[in-house]
Parts: structure tokens; sequence; C-alpha cells
């Protein structure tokens, strides 16, 4: 009788809210180290997983370790998701200190000074199996910030600063 007058309690007693579960699986090209962590789950992210994915993603020139944004954990989520490969993400690059950037820059002036790597924002990657163009095409379907293609050089990058393409 009490599922008859409030139908949603009985639903959310069925089938409880927060089962879901995020999950990322990284190869740091640069270290040979890889990692497949569940970061969120029961409705919130795992403090030790965001550890665990903020070290895999350090700045491998000088070993710092800044926390890695958890709005791009989500949006790498999401794309990992909407291109169907189960591959870890290559990395190629995530968090840049100040140093690594300005090093960085003063050979390839097409870095930004102001990179959303050195915030943790930002990581440049591709998934073995998946092209690039695909990723990139999803990664832009997705709308959820910066995408930049780089084919030559074997990745793609998403930042979740504003929409932009390049």
């Amino acid at each position: 009788l009490g599922g008859c007058l409030c139908p949603q309690a009985l639903m959310a007693s069925l089938h409880p809210r927060h089962t879901y579960e995020k999950s990322l699986s990284f190869y740091n090209l640069h270290t040979g180290e890889s990692l497949r962590s569940v970061y969120w789950s029961q409705g919130r992210y795992d403090l030790a997983a965001l550890a665990d994915i903020n070290r895999i993603l350090r700045d491998f020139r000088t070993g710092d370790v800044k926390p890695i944004d958890t709005g791009l954990l989500d949006l790498l989520h999401s794309l990992h998701r909407l291109v169907g490969y189960r591959d870890n993400l290559h990395v190629v690059s995530g968090y840049r200190s100040p140093e690594t950037n300005a090093f960085l820059r003063e050979t390839d002036r097409g870095i930004a000074g102001k990179s959303l790597h050195i915030e943790g924002k930002a990581l440049d990657f591709c998934v073995p199996g998946c092209s690039l163009r695909k990723l990139h095409k999803a990664a832009i379907r997705l709308q959820g910030g910066g995408v930049g293609y780089y084919p030559t050089l074997g990745f793609v990058h998403v930042d979740i600063g504003r929409v932009r393409y390049w």
C-alpha cells in the first residue's frame, strides 16, 4: 500500500540512487606506470583513488604532483564511454609544473603560457585502437571545454576551460 501512495520511494528502495561507478584507466607513456581506478562511487569521489590518479598524471620531469580537477576526470570518463573503447588512456601530458611549462614554451611557442595543464585541468592523450579523429570529434561533441587535435604528434588535448577547438 505504501508503494502505491509514494511510488518514487518504493523505486528508490529497489534501485539505490548511487550504484553507478566512474572509473578510468591510464598508462603513462613517460614512466611506464599504469592504473585502473574507480574514482567515484556511492555518490562521492574516492580520495585515495584521486591521490593515485594525481600521482600517475604528475609532471614526469619534476615529479611534482598536483590535484587533478574532478571535472576533467568526469569529462575523460564521459569521453571514454562515448568512444566505446576499454583500453587505457595513454598519457602524453597531464599536470605540468610552471617550470616545465616554461621550459616547453622556450622550444615551442604553441605552448600556452597560462596552460590549463598547470592547473590540473588538461590532459594530452590517445587511446590505442581508437583513431585520433574519432577521439577529437567525440570530445567536441561533449562540449566540455577545449579540444586540440595533434595528429602528427599522436594525441588529442582536452581541458575544462572555455569551449574552443583547434
